[in-house]
């Protein structure tokens, strides 16, 4: 009888380990080489010869999967991305992808399924929970929905604007229904809710957000005796950010009423036609307004004199307009103009503008003070 010295037995095994692990390795790596042609190819064939050579590899599974869902072949894509899940279950994107794939084959259920497992293995994560949440709601099912949308929310704040968004639209434009989904419980969140309401053109939502509706066509802080708190949240003075040499303060020193008015000091460069400072505040459709305001000039030089505007805050249809603001220097001076709001107007804006020029360049410079304006309604709404 042979007698094999225990080390030999010891160095053939670990031979023979490492050319099995060797085997595997090529295999694996030629099964990743064929899987990367699939994708670049988009063929089924190549993804299936991947499988066969590393049957335990998920990336091999989920290859095959997408090309499949790129021909249009959703149901044999499932069975790949089944495969896939099953090999790396701890994979949340390979659940959501296998959830999609079965929500466009009708079962939504099936989805939500995937989707449970998504969550489970990333429950910390913002996208987990805003898939989930988006099927909730295409399924009906807007109080688990939002729960969702909310912790995805809360972990990544990028989905907000998303989420008021949804929340608007399920709410069919209803405040306090898209509020009870959000559930907003700080200033950022409701500013956050402005700025979206704004964008949406939901003037008077916003508005009633953000203000009392008592304020419902008046301008807010129009003798300027509170700060000039500049773009807070889309409501008040705003000041263009392209006129930053044009320096704007509050003045203690001169005013019509009250103790305080604004002073502009312009210092050459303001497009004809751009605000320099402008306002949005609601309005009744087809109703008729007046405009008064209190102006003071000194030294005040320009081919392109200013003039306040009122416009449609939807569509920037001009609808009134005051006369030129004095030139060269002058006390205070009482201006006033009417404009009606259209037919479709929630809202109007305001803004101090100036005339084109016959030259170009046409800088402007000079100091002017603004006070006191005020908006009154001179004629009801139009009743049909």
């Amino acid at each position: 009888m042979i007698r094999v010295h225990p080390r030999l037995t010891f160095s053939l095994l670990s031979m023979a380990a490492c050319l099995f692990l060797i085997q595997a390795a090529a295999r694996f790596g030629f099964a990743r080489l064929l899987s990367r042609s699939a994708l670049v190819t988009n063929s089924i064939s190549a993804a299936q010869s991947a499988i066969d050579i590393s049957p335990s590899d998920p990336e091999a599974h989920r290859t095959r999967a997408a090309i499949l869902n790129r021909q249009q072949m959703p149901a044999e894509a499932v069975k790949s991305l089944e495969s896939a899940a099953s090999l790396r279950y701890r994979d949340d994107y390979l659940w959501i992808d296998l959830a999609n794939t079965r929500e466009e084959l009708g079962s939504s259920a099936g989805a939500l399924a995937a989707l449970d497992q998504a969550v489970r293995w990333a429950p910390y994560y913002a996208h987990t929970h805003w898939q989930r949440g988006n099927l909730l709601l295409r399924m009906g099912r807007p109080v688990e929905a939002f729960d969702d949308l909310r912790k995805a929310a809360a972990t990544n704040r990028s989905y907000l604007p998303h989420i008021m968004d949804l929340a608007w639209r399920y709410s069919r434009g209803d405040l306090e229904s898209t509020e009870t989904l959000i559930d907003i419980n700080d200033d950022d969140e409701r500013n956050v809710l402005i700025r979206y309401l704004i964008a949406a053109k939901a003037f008077r939502a916003a508005f009633e957000l953000s203000h009392p509706s008592d304020l419902f066509g008046e301008l807010l802080n129009g003798g300027f005796e509170d700060p000039l708190v500049l773009n807070s949240t889309g409501f008040g003075w705003l000041v263009s950010p392209d006129q930053n040499k044009n320096r704007l303060a509050i003045d203690v020193s001169e005013k019509f009423e009250g103790s305080k008015s604004l002073q502009i000091n312009l210092a050459g460069n303001w497009t004809p036609g751009t605000s320099l400072l402008s306002q949005t505040f609601i309005v009744e459709s087809g109703t008729t307004y007046t405009v008064y305001f209190r102006v003071k000039t000194k030294d005040l030089v320009t081919g392109g004199p200013p003039l306040i505007v009122v416009t449609d805050a939807n569509n920037n249809q001009l609808l009134g307009k005051s006369e030129n603001l004095p030139t060269a220097s002058s006390g205070w001076v009482t201006l006033n103009f009417d404009f009606t709001a259209l037919p479709t107007s929630q809202a109007a804006v305001i803004s101090l503008q100036r005339n084109n020029c016959d030259s170009s360049p046409c800088p402007i410079f000079g100091t002017m003070w603004l006070d006191w304006f005020q908006i009154g309604q001179t004629k009801p709404a139009i009743t049909r």
